[in-house]
C-alpha cells in the first residue's frame, strides 16, 4: 500500500513539474507549439479551405492574394453573422506578374499572373477570451514556414482597426 502511495505521490509531483514547464514557454496553441506573439503554429490544410475572395494590393505591399477561410469563417461569411469564436482567415499573396505566354496567345499586354510568393502567409484567428486585449483576434504571419518575430506581428491589431463593418476584417465575401 506504501509503494503505491509513493507511485502516486511522485506521478503527481511530475505531472505538476510538466504542467509548470509547459505554462512557462509562453503562449501555445492546440498543436502544442510554442510561438512567437500571439502563439498561433501554421494551421495544417489550410490550402484546402475554401476561397472567400481575391483582392489586388497595390502600393508598397504590390501583390495579389487570396484569401481563406475555415468552416467557421464561411459560414460567418455567407450568413452575416459575427465571426464566432475558432475562425481562421488566411491571406496568400503573390506578385502579380506579366505573362509573355498569354499575351502572345491573346496578341496584346492584357495577361497577369500569380508569379513568386510574397510577403508571407497570414492568419487571423478569432479567440475573444485569449485575445481580448486585440479586439479578439491573433495573428500569425510565416515566412518559409517559420514564424515571423513579435515585433513584425506588432503591426497587425492597429492596421486592423481601421477595417469597416467593427471586426477588423477587411475583405468582404464573394459569392
Amino acid at each position: 500500500m506504501r509503494k503505491i502511495a509513493v507511485v502516486l505521490l511522485g506521478a503527481a509531483a511530475l505531472a505538476g513539474v510538466v504542467a509548470c514547464m509547459v505554462a512557462a514557454t509562453g503562449p501555445v496553441d492546440v498543436d502544442g507549439q510554442a510561438m512567437p506573439g500571439f502563439g498561433i503554429t501554421l494551421p495544417p490544410g489550410y490550402r484546402d479551405w475554401k476561397l472567400i475572395s481575391v483582392a489586388r494590393e497595390a502600393g508598397e505591399l504590390d501583390d495579389i492574394r487570396a484569401i481563406l477561410g475555415n468552416d467557421a469563417a464561411l459560414e460567418a461569411y455567407s450568413t452575416g453573422r459575427a465571426f464566432p469564436d475558432g475562425t481562421l482567415i488566411a491571406r496568400l499573396a503573390w506578385s502579380l506578374d506579366a505573362s509573355a505566354e498569354n499575351n502572345k496567345l491573346f496578341g496584346k499586354e492584357q495577361s497577369f499572373v500569380a508569379g513568386a510568393p510574397k510577403n508571407g502567409l497570414q492568419f487571423m484567428l478569432k479567440d475573444s477570451q485569449r485575445f481580448a486585449a486585440t479586439g479578439g483576434w491573433g495573428y500569425a504571419q510565416f515566412d518559409d514556414g517559420q514564424p515571423a518575430s513579435e515585433a513584425m506581428l506588432t503591426s497587425c491589431f492597429p492596421c486592423h482597426t481601421a477595417a469597416p463593418g467593427g471586426d477588423q476584417v477587411f475583405t468582404r465575401y464573394a459569392r
